[in-house]
């Protein structure tokens, strides 16, 4: 087995495809009695060894789809390996959406919720804050239930879960009515977007950037709901830009990069030169998220919103000394903070920043340059991205981590969801 990234590789004795909660029960208690671990393995979007297993794996792709709409309250329970893509298309034909999305839509509903993934928006938080009520299978085999009315501590505990308090089966999420959103990417001047930057954030529902390493230019990425406009027919312009330039182009020049590496800023400078202006007003879940066909490695952290320019200016310090054969756009995007014990935008208004580097390349020396920045600013990193974090530096980061190791112990006491790497994340 490998990861989407093709940088995690493993080897389960078995791999099961439940197509029901009684049969991801009866798994559970066949680990149990025969002393087997088991994790759980979404889309592999996940670019740290969160989900490899040496002996049962479960792959959810069988159990998708929505199981209660609640039309009255704009709620919606679906089962847990729903694709987020899949999710939009059903949700919309009920007249639903979800409040915010991420910018990838091939992952399973319960892997995004469990690893922290978000989307963007300094009112908006991430996707598991969404969820009001779950439904999972721990270690003993028990069919457990929590929400935001009962068993409210252990709720909080399970929304960022990382796969260790048991097999989530069921999520019930708090929908909004459908809504239309009219996005526009610019091409601008990195120093116009740092001078304006919470004029941005505060003044759209959605904004994010993109810095090409090496250069003054920043690729915008602003939305915003619209009411009465029409959604517009997908035209070959924003086909070809969208979809042709931002991956097989650009699949093209990462090779090129790779095979001369002392063209990874002339590359990037191509990259800058090749953004185009698009505008798009279309419906919210396919608004959000963007086709990635080129593989890559990623970091991501999360760091306090108003350290977020000290840590930018950093970061540019890094990138520009040309030290990393790097050539990837860095992602920017902002979080309302919450009260989930293990969300890294627990009880903080967040910045994150995603760094990339093609799959094909050495990113070890750049993402520990990186992270040395992140660290020294509080960073906390996105469970499903690539880190180096230790059990103490989970300690310092998460002030909950204690009572969420609590409810782990008591709900996996055999810790037959316990792999190498959660062993050694959190000291187990």
């Amino acid at each position: 087995m490998k990861n989407w990234a093709e940088n995690v590789e493993w080897n389960p004795s078995e791999i099961a495809y439940p197509t029901s909660e009684k049969e991801i029960q009866q798994l559970v208690l066949k680990a149990i009695n025969s002393n087997k671990k088991i994790r759980v393995i979404g889309s592999g979007h996940s670019f740290t060894s969160l989900c490899s297993t040496n002996h049962i794996l479960i792959n959810l792709d069988n159990y998708q789809g929505t199981i209660v709409i609640n039309k009255e309250k704009n709620q919606a329970t679906v089962k847990a390996g729903t694709k987020l893509s899949l999710l939009g298309e059903l949700l919309f034909k009920e007249g639903l959406a979800m409040e915010n999305m991420g910018d990838i839509n091939v992952q399973s509903l319960a892997g995004a919720i469990s690893t922290g993934t978000h989307g963007t928006g300094v009112d908006l938080k991430s996707i598991s804050n969404q969820v009001i009520a779950l439904k999972f299978i721990n270690g003993k085999g028990e069919v457990i239930e929590c929400s935001t009315t009962k068993n409210i501590e252990l709720f909080k505990a399970a929304q960022v879960s990382l796969g260790c308090l048991g097999i989530i089966t069921e999520i019930t999420l708090q929908c909004v009515p459908a809504y239309k959103l009219k996005l526009q990417n610019k091409k601008e001047k990195l120093s116009d977007v740092l001078a304006t930057l919470d004029q941005r954030n505060n003044e759209n529902r959605n904004f994010e950037y993109y810095w090409i390493p090496y250069t003054n230019t920043a690729w915008t990425k602003t939305s915003n709901i619209v009411e009465d406009s029409e959604p517009d027919k997908v035209n070959f312009f924003n086909y070809w830009t969208e979809y042709v330039l931002e991956n097989y182009v650009f699949k093209l020049f990462c090779e090129y990069a790779r095979m001369f590496p002392s063209q990874n800023k002339t590359v990037a400078n191509i990259t800058a030169a090749s953004i185009s202006n698009v505008k798009k007003v279309y419906h919210s879940h396919k608004v959000y998220a963007t086709q990635r066909l080129v593989k890559f490695h990623e970091m991501e952290y999360n760091v306090p919103a108003e350290t977020y320019q000290d840590v930018f200016k950093d970061i540019k310090k890094i990138v520009n000394s040309k030290k990393f054969n790097i050539h990837f756009p860095i992602e920017n995007r902002w979080v309302k903070g919450d009260d989930v014990y293990m969300s890294p935008a627990y009880n903080r208004d967040s910045a994150y920043i995603a760094c990339h580097v093609y799959n094909k390349k050495e990113s070890k020396a750049y993402f520990a340059a990186l992270e040395e920045i992140f660290k020294a600013y509080d960073g906390r990193p996105h469970w499903g991205k690539m880190n180096t974090f230790t059990t103490q530096d989970v300690i310092n980061s998460y002030p909950k981590f204690q009572d969420f190791m609590t409810f782990r112990k008591e709900h996996d006491p055999q810790n037959i969801f316990v792999n190498p790497y959660i062993q050694n994340l959190f000291g187990i």
